[in-house]
Order: structure tokens, then sequence, then C-alpha cells
């Protein structure tokens, strides 16, 4: 049944971008490409009535059948924490610490200018 409700949703989607595509607004839309002959195959109207109220044909089916689907394949979902018991205790451990590496006359460490300075002490306050 959902299957029958997603193919009937996504026909609707086509037809109404296809007819909301076709309908002359202020600039004529694409209906004015075939030279304003979407006037003569639907009469003298130009087929506005006809458009207006398959446009609002098509917009009621395509949210009838979205609440469908919604309903249909919105199943109740489970949390993804439904399975942890409430009571289970985390256990975290801190990282190793890394062992002191020794500067060797290679390191960058180890010649004096490359060492950080000392800070100077403050100004004292009288």
């Amino acid at each position: 049944m959902a299957t029958f409700i997603l193919i009937v949703h996504l026909i609707t989607c086509l037809l109404l971008v296809l007819v909301v595509l076709l309908q002359s607004g202020k600039d004529g839309g694409i209906g004015m490409m075939a030279g304003g002959g979407s006037q003569t195959v639907f009469g003298s109207s130009g087929g506005a009535n006809f458009f207006t109220k398959f446009t609002s044909g098509a917009a009621a089916v395509f949210m009838i059948t979205s609440i469908l689907l919604t309903v249909t394949k919105g199943g109740r979902k489970a949390s993804v924490f439904g399975n942890v018991p409430a009571n289970a205790e985390t256990t975290t451990s801190a990282p190793a610490s890394p062992a002191a590496a020794p500067a060797t006359a290679s390191s960058p460490a180890a010649s004096p200018a490359m060492a950080p300075a000392s800070p100077a002490a403050a100004p004292k306050k009288r």
C-alpha cells in the first residue's frame, strides 16, 4: 500500500511541476515558447481555468499523499540509547603520560639559543 501511495506521490509531484511551469504568469512562462499555441489548444480562454483547477487538484493530492506517507512509513522509532542500562558506569582511563625524551645535541631544546626565556619579575607595588 505504501508503495502505491509513493508512486502516486511521485507522479503528482512531476505533474504539479509541469502544470505550474505551463501556466502563463506575468511574463508568459514556458507556455509562450510555442508562440502562444497553448491558447489555441485549450480554447479562447487559454486554459486558465483548466490549469487553475488542475493545479488545485494536484496540490490537494500531493498534500494527502504526503500525510499518508508520513503515517504509513513513519513508524515509532526507538532511541539509540534504548538498550543501555540507566546505571551503567562508563570507564574512562586517562591517557598514559608520554615519557620524557632525553635531550640530545641534535634536538632544538638542547641549544641555549632555542630555550624559552625565563619570565621577568613583576615590579613591586608600594
